[in-house]
């Protein structure tokens, strides 16, 4: 990218090539230019994904004061952002599906009418760029060659979404050849705007495979290839071509005879998706012979294989990871991918040139600069990172990457895990009696509220399948469409599970020590999926034993594993009504199996009430 004053022609391009322009479709030319004419720009810059434009365009942003370059011998090639202080978080509140009927976006959507929704955005784009470059960003999602692989184009004046999208999709030649493969593309088109949050929209046209955003530069307001079309636009098309688009990481587990098993989870954001994904045996199990590989961390899309079983391919190239609680003693994995080519957002910076966060290894610094930019001290009373402060990096950098990352064919998955954080009434881990019924686990994840999104922090909410606020659709129908899929499926889909690491005693400590022991969980799925691990059946599924969990070498107290798999009725009677609850403002297109399973929940606690086995 040239680095010389922007000329004064609002179509000048740099970048592109003959080669670029003659592999994109006229429709796709046609768009990018329309959209040139609509902000003005003063020059158009074709993104190649390049490591020499990658070196320019951070060179542009360190002179222009929006990146800072870190310790080079701590740090190599990294950089640190920070973005404006109304601007760190998703905002659902500003985000809208535009379908065509209202009825499609259902109650867990904000819905506006699309004819009048692009009308009103044209008018905020209109002359938006004037003075700015416009970045043309041709991605790929998913591994080159897969049958599930899609294309779009992200349009924006930002070079700091410009340098995450590099980072989190393929970009250059590889997703300039799939755009000849591929009968549609994904339009994305971005401004920061003045950021303004009274004039901050996230708009999604699922008819219109288009999404616009204007007024943030926070990732997952900014970074249109994510959540956007990932998983909102996605999961429409999921829906339409029999596939599905889920908030869910992938890891693989194989056992010490040799035999890998891949598992798929989904958890709201901040409840240890990343940290399971990245999960480093404890070092008995790796003496052993376990070993666990990441696939993705974030996002799965999942297809029938010619053998029937589901298939998954992580769509991103990166991680856009939660660094508060990162640490080595948490996600080793983690730290270590962070080693060098990373953009840190919202972090603290050291005074040698070095990032921290809360939760990171070690004494907090004596002083330093916070992430607002301003002088911290550990007695100031405010954190020094933001709670939903980020790193991305390339996935290839991972230690445990999956030799399977670019497999176009993906990896078959053989269960599926439901987690939130719950302090209470969710026992450590149980497994579905089937798939209506894990569907309807899913259905109902509740979690408490973090910090990724905007809200109050603690608050429990509802949270289906971890897509509440990704599903680009109406939800019950979503729904639905995991019961079909499982219709289709039959005996070979994956078994479902719930788990909960995040239950605490009357004194608020955690039960269970989580992160590096939440192997002996996997280990019991395994087990159970291989016809070998014991199980106990409950109310609420089938559950393991306190020697299944190999709980003794935990140094456990009795009482607290008795708590962890409790079941009590009267937090469970609460807990099916609030589900009850729940599930009616869907009731005009529910399906009528999960208020079957509500039921049938409710029934087996009285069972078992009566019995006196709970």
């Amino acid at each position: 990218m040239s680095s010389s004053p922007p000329q004064a022609n609002p179509s000048a391009q740099t970048g592109t090539s003959p080669n670029t322009r003659q592999s994109l479709s006229a429709q796709a030319m046609q768009w990018v230019d329309s959209v040139a004419q609509l902000t003005r720009p003063q020059i158009v810059h074709w993104c190649t994904g390049s490591a020499d434009e990658a070196t320019r365009l951070r060179a542009l942003m360190i002179r222009d004061g929006s990146l800072v370059p870190l310790n080079e011998a701590a740090h190599p090639n990294s950089f640190l952002a920070r973005s404006d202080v109304n601007d760190v978080a998703r905002v659902e509140g500003r985000t809208f599906i535009c379908s065509r009927q209202e009825s499609n976006a259902g109650p867990s959507n904000n819905w506006s009418d699309p004819v009048y929704m692009q009308e009103f955005l044209g008018k905020l784009f209109h002359g938006c760029m004037r003075g700015r470059v416009m970045y043309v960003i041709p991605y790929l999602l998913g591994p080159v060659g897969s049958p599930l692989a899609q294309v779009g184009i992200q349009i924006t004046d930002s070079p700091y979404v410009v340098a995450n999208i590099c980072l989190m999709t393929r970009v250059g030649g590889e997703a300039i050849d799939e755009f000849n493969r591929q009968p549609s593309f994904v339009r994305g088109l971005h401004s920061t705007g003045n950021l303004d949050p009274e004039q901050r929209y996230i708009c999604h046209f699922p008819d219109d495979n288009l999404v616009m955003s204007f007024s943030s530069n926070y990732g997952g307001n900014a970074l249109l290839a994510k959540k956007c079309h990932a998983l909102r636009l996605a999961s429409v098309s999921a829906r339409r071509e029999g596939w599905l688009a889920e908030h869910m990481m992938v890891l693989g587990i194989t056992s010490p005879d040799g035999v890998k098993t891949y598992i798929a989870g989904a958890f709201p954001s901040s409840c240890g998706k990343t940290n399971l994904a990245m999960l480093v045996p404890p070092e008995a199990d790796l003496r052993a012979g376990w070993k666990i590989e990441t696939l993705g961390d974030d996002i799965a899309w999942l297809r029938f294989g010619d053998d029937g079983r589901l298939y998954a391919i992580n769509p991103e190239a990166g991680f856009f990871g939660v660094a508060p609680g990162t640490s080595r003693a948490t996600n080793p994995n983690a730290i270590d991918t962070l080693r060098e080519n990373v953009l840190f957002t919202n972090v603290a910076l050291r005074e040698n040139g070095t990032v921290w966060w809360e939760g990171l290894d070690g004494e907090p610094p004596v002083a330093c600069t916070d992430w607002t930019g301003q002088p911290w001290t550990p007695d100031c009373g405010r954190p020094a990172a933001h709670p939903n402060s980020r790193f991305t990096v390339s996935a290839r950098q991972c230690p445990c990457i999956s030799p399977d990352f670019d497999n176009p064919a993906g990896v078959p998955i053989s269960a599926i895990i439901f987690g939130g954080r719950r302090s209470t009434t969710m026992p450590l881990v149980f497994e579905a009696f089937n798939w209506q019924h894990g569907t309807y686990l899913g259905a109902t994840l509740t979690s408490e509220k973090t910090a990724a999104a905007a809200g109050k922090v603690g608050q429990l909410r509802f949270d289906p399948m971890a897509m509440l606020p990704f599903c680009g659709y109406h939800l019950a129908d979503y729904w639905q469409h995991w019961l079909e899929m499982g219709r289709r499926g039959g005996a070979l889909m994956p078994r479902i599970y719930h788990v909960n690491w995040f239950r605490k005693d009357w004194g608020g400590r955690f039960l269970w020590p989580g992160f590096r022991e939440n192997m002996r969980v996997l280990k019991w799925i395994v087990d159970r999926l291989r016809q070998r691990g014991t199980g106990v059946t409950t109310p609420l599924g089938v559950m393991p034993t306190g020697q299944s969990l190999e709980a003794g070498s935990l140094g456990l107290a009795p009482q607290a594993l008795e708590e962890l798999l409790a079941v009590k009725p009267d937090e469970w009677y609460r807990e099916v009504d609030r589900r009850e609850e729940f599930l009616a403002r869907f009731s005009d297109r529910l399906p009528p199996e999960l208020l079957a399973e509500n039921e049938a929940l409710r029934q087996r606690i009285r069972d078992a009430e009566l019995k006196g086995t709970i």
